[in-house]
C-alpha cells in the first residue's frame, strides 16, 4: 500500500480506535468551545437582504450601491398610511398629527406633515429611519408600527409600508421561520429516527451531532467572512438549515447501518466501527463532494441569493461530513453496544430481517423483466413531468408571502388612494449637471405620475431623481414604463444615467435568474457527471444515472406545479425555485445513486453483475429508503415558512427526493443496470463481472451481510 493510502487508512481508523475515539472527542469539544462565541457573532456581519439579492453588475444594483453618496442614502423610509373608507374625521386627523409628533422622537430626519389623498379618505406620513444598524432599524420600524396602530378611532385603518415596513415584515418572517423550521425539523427527524431504530437513546445521537455541525458551520462562515470576505446573507440560512439537517442525518444513518452490520460479525466494537468507517465513508465522502461542488457552481450565478447560497451550503455539507464521519463514530464506540437497546446487535447472532426479505422480493420481480420495468418507470416519470406544461414563473408582491403582512396591505391602501407607485418609485442616478434635463425627460414619459425635484449627492457630483409610477410597481405596465424611462434618460447627453428602484430590480432579477439557469444548470450537470465518471471509472453508468435524476426533477416539478395551482392557490413559481430545486434534486438524487452503486460495485466484484446488482439493492434498500424519508421530511418542513419561495422549494425538493427514493433508486436504476448488463460499467469492468442471466423466478444469492442488519448499509 502506498504511503498516502496508509495515511488515509490510519485517519479512517482513528475515530474507532481505543485511544483515537477519546482524541477525536476531545478535539471536537475544543472545536465546540471555540465555535460558540464565533457563531454568536455571525448575525452581526450578515449583509442587508435587499443588497444580497440584487443581481451582480445590473444597473439597478449600481443605483443601490450609490445610495451612500446621498444624504438620505443611509435612510430607510417608513410610509404610514391612514385610511377611512367613509372619509377622514377630525378625530382621525388629530390621531395622525399626534403620531407624527411621536415619530419625530426616533426618526433619522424630519417627519413632515401628512400628505392627504385627493379623495379625502387617506393621509400618509413619511418617517425616515436610520438603516445603518439593522437591529435598530427593525426596533424603530416596530415602534412606528405600534404607535400607528395604537389608540385608533374605530374604523380608521393604519398600516406601515415602504422600505422600512417591508424590512420589518421580512425580518419578522425570517425570525419566526428560523425558529419554527429548526423545531419542526428536529421533531420530524427525531420521530423518523425513533421509528427506524426503535431505540430509546440512539435517535438522539445524530441530532446532537448535526447540532455540532450546525454550530461549526456558523463559526467557519464567520471566520471566512472576516478573514476572506465571504458574503453572508441571512436569507439563505433557512435553506441551509434544512439541507444540513437532512444530509447530515442521512450520513449518520448510512454509517450507523454499516456499523450495525459489522457488530454482528465482530466481537470487538472498535474493530466493527473501523471496518464500517472504512467501507462506508468513501461513498459518503463522494456524496458530500458531489453536493458541495454542485453548490459551488452557484458562484457563477448573478443573483445574489444564488451566489451566496453556494458557499454557505458547501460549508454546511463539509462541516456535516466532518462531524458525521469522526465525532459520530467516536461517540458510538465510546457509548458501546447498549445505545441500540432494546435491539442490541450481538456478534454471530442472526435475527430475522423483514427489510431484506422485502427488497429480495422487489429485486426478484425487477430481474424477471428489467427492460419492461425501466421503460414503464420512465414512462410514469414522463407522464408526471407533463404536469409542468404551462408552468409560469415570477410571483407578484401579493403572493410573495402567505397571508397579507402589513407592508403589503399598506401598499394596497396606497394604490387605492394615491398613484400606485407612491411607495416604491423609480430612481434615476445621473451626473449632477444633467439632472434638470433628466427630470424634464421623465416628466414627458407615459406611465410616470409625478417627478420629484432632483437631490444632489453629498459631494455634489451626482443627482438622484425619483419618478412615481402610475401603475403598481410589480405590474407589467410598470415594467414597460421603466423600459421607457431607460430609453429616455439614457439618451440625455452627458448624463450617464442609470435607472433603479423596485420595478427595475424585479426586472433585472428575472433576467439574471434566466442567465443563472443557462449557466449553472449545464455546469452542475457537467461537474456531477465528471465526479461520477471518476468515482465509478465508467461512462455508461454516469450517463444513465444523470438521465434518471433529470427525469426525476421534471416529474417532481410537474407534480408540484399542479399542487401550487390547484391546491395552494399559487399563481406562479418563484423565479428562484427552478434553479435551486434543480440543483438540490440533481445533487441529492445522485447522492442516493452513489450509495446504491457503490454497494452494487462492491457486490459485483465478488458475485458477478446480475447477482451483485440485486444483492446491492437488497443490502441498501432499507437504509436508503429511510434516509430518503428523513431528507424529504426536512425539506417539507420549509412549507411552514410564510415565504412562498421557501414553501415551493420545500415541496419541489421533498417530492423529488421521494420519487428518487421510492421509484428511481429502488426500481429504475437497478432495472437499467440489469438490462444493460456489464456494459453498465464500460469502459471499466469490476473484477468478477458475470453476465449470465438468472432463470425465471430465480432469486439472487443473499448479500454478503449478516442477516440481522436491519436496513443494510452502504
Amino acid at each position: 500500500m502506498s504511503r498516502p493510502h496508509r495515511w488515509a487508512d490510519r485517519l479512517l481508523k482513528l475515530p474507532g480506535g481505543r485511544k483515537g475515539k477519546w482524541l477525536t472527542l476531545i478535539t471536537w469539544l475544543i472545536i465546540v468551545v471555540a465555535s460558540v462565541p464565533l457563531a454568536g457573532q455571525l448575525s452581526e456581519i450578515e449583509k442587508d437582504e435587499l443588497t444580497i439579492e440584487l443581481p451582480r453588475g445590473a444597473e439597478s444594483t449600481d443605483v443601490a450601491g450609490l445610495a451612500d453618496r446621498f444624504a438620505d442614502g443611509k435612510i430607510s423610509l417608513g410610509i404610514v398610511v391612514y385610511v377611512r373608507d367613509s372619509g377622514l374625521t377630525a378625530e382621525d386627523k388629530a390621531k395622525v398629527a399626534s403620531d407624527i409628533k411621536e415619530f419625530a422622537s426616533f426618526a433619522a430626519g424630519e417627519v413632515g406633515p401628512a400628505r392627504p389623498s385627493d379623495d379625502g379618505k387617506a393621509l400618509t406620513a413619511f418617517v425616515p429611519l436610520d438603516k445603518e444598524d439593522s437591529t435598530a432599524l427593525a426596533d424603530n420600524a416596530e415602534k412606528v408600527r405600534d404607535r400607528a396602530t395604537a389608540d385608533r378611532p374605530d374604523g380608521l385603518e393604519a398600516k406601515l409600508t415602504g422600505p422600512a415596513g417591508n424590512s420589518l415584515d421580512a425580518a419578522d418572517a425570517r425570525e419566526s421561520t428560523g425558529r419554527a423550521l429548526t423545531l419542526i425539523t428536529v421533531l420530524v427527524v427525531a420521530a423518523l429516527l425513533l421509528i427506524t431504530y426503535r431505540s430509546a437513546i440512539l435517535w438522539l445521537l445524530p441530532l446532537l451531532t448535526v447540532g455540532v455541525a450546525f454550530l461549526t458551520t456558523q463559526a467557519v462562515s464567520y471566520l471566512l467572512a472576516k478573514g476572506f470576505g465571504l458574503t453572508v446573507g441571512g436569507g439563505n440560512e433557512i435553506v441551509v438549515t434544512a439541507l444540513l439537517f437532512g444530509v447530515g442525518t442521512d450520513y449518520a444513518m448510512l454509517l450507523l447501518a454499516r456499523y450495525r452490520e459489522e457488530l454482528r460479525v465482530h466481537e470487538d466494537r472498535h474493530e466493527a466501527m473501523q471496518t464500517a468507517v472504512r467501507r462506508a465513508v468513501p461513498a459518503i465522502a463522494a456524496s458530500a463532494a458531489t453536493v458541495s461542488i454542485g453548490l459551488l457552481c452557484l458562484t457563477q450565478a448573478d443573483v445574489g441569493f444564488n451566489y451566496t447560497l453556494g458557499p454557505a451550503g458547501a460549508i454546511a455539507i463539509i462541516c456535516g461530513l466532518a462531524a458525521m464521519t469522526t465525532l459520530f463514530p467516536a461517540v458510538l464506540v465510546i457509548l458501546g453496544r447498549w445505545v441500540f437497546w432494546p435491539n442490541v446487535p450481538r456478534a454471530g447472532v442472526a435475527v430475522k430481517n423483514a427489510n431484506h426479505r422485502l427488497w429480495d422480493r422487489v429485486g426478484g420481480r425487477i430481474s424477471r423483466r428489467p427492460r419492461l420495468v425501466w421503460i414503464g418507470s420512465a414512462l410514469v416519470l414522463t407522464v408526471l413531468a407533463l404536469g409542468s406544461l404551462g408552468l409560469k414563473t415570477g410571483l407578484d408582491d401579493e403572493h410573495l408571502i402567505v397571508g397579507k403582512p402589513g407592508s403589503i396591505a399598506g401598499q394596497e391602501l396606497l394604490a387605492d388612494h394615491y398613484p400606485a407607485g407612491q411607495s416604491r418609485p423609480a430612481e434615476v442616478i445621473s451626473k449632477a449637471g444633467a439632472a434638470p434635463a433628466v427630470a424634464a425627460a421623465l416628466k414627458g414619459i407615459d406611465g410616470v405620475a409625478e417627478v420629484a425635484a432632483p437631490e444632489k449627492s453629498t459631494d455634489g457630483t451626482l443627482a438622484s431623481t425619483r419618478a412615481v409610477l402610475k401603475d403598481s410597481p410589480d405590474s407589467a405596465a410598470a415594467a414597460r414604463t421603466v423600459d421607457r424611462i431607460r430609453t429616455a434618460v439614457h439618451a440625455v447627453p452627458g448624463a450617464d444615467a442609470q435607472v433603479g428602484g423596485p420595478t427595475a430590480m424585479a426586472q433585472e432579477k428575472t433576467e439574471a435568474q434566466a442567465h443563472d439557469r443557462k449557466v449553472v444548470i449545464p455546469l452542475v450537470l457537467a461537474v456531477v457527471f465528471l465526479i461520477l465518471v471518476v468515482l465509478l471509472r465508467a461512462l455508461v453508468a454516469p450517463l444513465l444515472l444523470m438521465a434518471t435524476v433529470v427525469l426525476s426533477y421534471f416529474a417532481a416539478l410537474g407534480i408540484s406545479w399542479q399542487l401550487f395551482q390547484h391546491v395552494l392557490g399559487f399563481p406562479a413559481v418563484d423565479i428562484q425555485v427552478m434553479l435551486i430545486g434543480f440543483l438540490f434534486l440533481v445533487a441529492l438524487g445522485v447522492d442516493y445513486n452513489i450509495f446504491l452503486i457503490h454497494r452494487i460495485r462492491e457486490e459485483v466484484g465478488h458475485r458477478g453483475h446480475r447477482a451483485g446488482v440485486l444483492s446491492g439493492l437488497t443490502s441498501t434498500g432499507g437504509v436508503i429508503t429511510s434516509a430518503g424519508a428523513v431528507l424529504a421530511a426536512t425539506f417539507a418542513a420549509l412549507t411552514t415558512a410564510p415565504q412562498v419561495a421557501f414553501i415551493e422549494i420545500g415541496i419541489v425538493v421533498a417530492i423529488g427526493v421521494l420519487i428518487d427514493t421510492f421509484l428511481v433508486r429502488s426500481v429504475l436504476v437497478p432495472a437499467l443496470a440489469l438490462d444493460v448488463g456489464r456494459t453498465f460499467w464500460w469502459p471499466g469492468r469490476p473484477v468478477g463481472t458475470d453476465t449470465a442471466p438468472l432463470a425465471a423466478g430465480e432469486q439472487p444469492t443473499p448479500a454478503a451481510v449478516p442477516a440481522g442488519s436491519r436496513g443494510g448499509g452502504v
